[in-house]
């Protein structure tokens, strides 16, 4: 396919900058890298919508009714998002080449980067910050799996892995480098760029030796998991008011 029929693909959803493959995922380095070259192809130019006015080179993503989605002003996806039918965007924003799942909710504020792939069911609450990763092509983009649920000010980014059904707290920090912990066991059990599905996640610290003293560097803490005996939201509940985690 030429830039422009992939690039058409992706706003269809025909094809994914990554899909689901047994349990792991598959990138599409073509596809990362048709995107880069579309940036590179196009011109910046004036766009009127209704009473705003945006100057850029990507077109605004339109349809909506024929997809089945609730966009509310002025949240905004780009040409070459794919959105699912019962995707909800609140006030937010949704960047080229990025999935979203069926019936997953954007909150208010929260910002969906390119080429991420959110799964149904997923809630990113208000002023999420999911990432985007399109280079080097092949390199892995954020990952939300299906029935997660992100908390307010949660930023997940450099391709970091939140499996299905997670429950990640408010204002918790995910990237490749920072650790993840499972402290629900006798020993401590560490994840770097990967929480486990159905993981209950809230931010933490732990100490490093400096030169001039020990301070306490973020991380992030496993302290619970949702259980399978539950349906999904009567599991969110139990989890957020048992580990006293705020929406």
């Amino acid at each position: 396919m030429t830039t422009d029929e992939t690039i058409a693909a992706l706003d269809r959803g025909e094809v994914r900058v990554a899909e689901p493959d047994g349990d792991g995922w598959t990138v599409n380095a073509d596809v990362q890298a048709a995107i880069l070259d579309y940036f590179r192809s196009r011109r910046m130019e004036p766009r009127e919508v209704g009473p705003f006015e945006y100057r850029d080179k990507i077109p605004l993503k339109s349809g909506y009714e024929e997809l089945g989605v609730r966009v509310v002003p002025p949240a905004v996806a780009r040409y070459g998002a794919f959105l699912s039918p019962g995707v909800v965007l609140m006030p937010s924003y949704v960047n080229i080449g990025a999935w979203v799942g069926p019936n997953t909710m954007v909150d208010t504020w929260a910002t969906v980067g390119s080429g991420a792939q959110i799964g149904a069911d997923v809630h990113l609450a208000g002023g999420v910050g999911i990432g985007g990763v399109l280079e080097p092509p092949g390199a892995q983009p954020v990952i939300v799996e299906d029935g997660a649920f992100i908390g307010s000010r949660a930023i997940v980014v450099e391709g970091v892995r939140v499996g299905r059904e997670a429950v990640i707290a408010p204002n918790v920090t995910l990237t490749a480098s920072i650790p993840i912990i499972d402290v629900t066991g006798a020993e401590p059990v560490e994840y770097r760029g990967y929480v486990p599905p159905r993981s209950v996640v809230v931010p933490g610290t732990r100490p490093k030796d400096f030169p001039a003293g020990t301070y306490h560097l973020a991380c992030a803490l496993i302290v619970g998991h949702r259980t399978e005996a539950t349906d999904r939201k009567t599991s969110l509940n139990d989890a957020l008011r048992e580990y006293g985690i705020g929406v």
